[in-house]
């Protein structure tokens, strides 16, 4: 999308945050102040922007060397098949394409997107958690 803004700022509006991610129904809204400072803490957060709207973000947890965890990335319902995800891929991987790993967990239509943007299963290993979440 030409009008789409890529940024790595951490000037976010709680309440932008919070549109986005129950507009996603994901469980984290319910946390609104732990999700935001998880985010505002991350290693890398981008997000992406329609003109002052967010649309979009996702995050990155990092030792800085060898191994980074994507645990969110989000965009809009209404934004959703027009390539803004890739985008943000695409600036994670300006900076952690030469690591060792790369990891993150994917369920239902995520799958084919991350397949896509060059991630596979991880041998046969089991996705495990204690999570309080309901989405997945």
């Amino acid at each position: 999308m030409k009008n789409i803004q890529i940024s790595e700022t951490r000037n976010l509006n709680i309440a932008a945050i919070l549109d986005l991610y129950k507009a996603n129904e994901w469980s984290s809204a319910n946390k609104p102040t732990q999700l935001y400072n998880g985010l505002l803490n991350s290693e890398t957060l981008i997000t992406a922007w329609d003109e002052t709207k967010l649309v979009g973000l996702g995050n990155a947890i990092s030792d800085g060397y060898l191994t980074v965890y994507y645990p969110h990335l989000l965009v809009l319902p209404d934004y959703q098949g027009k390539g803004i995800g890739k985008m943000i891929m695409d600036k994670m991987q300006e900076k952690y394409n030469h690591y060792h790993m790369q990891m993150l967990t994917a369920d239902g239509k995520s799958i084919d997107f991350y397949k896509k943007n060059g991630f596979e299963r991880a041998g046969n290993t089991a996705p495990m958690w204690i999570y309080s979440g309901n989405e997945h």
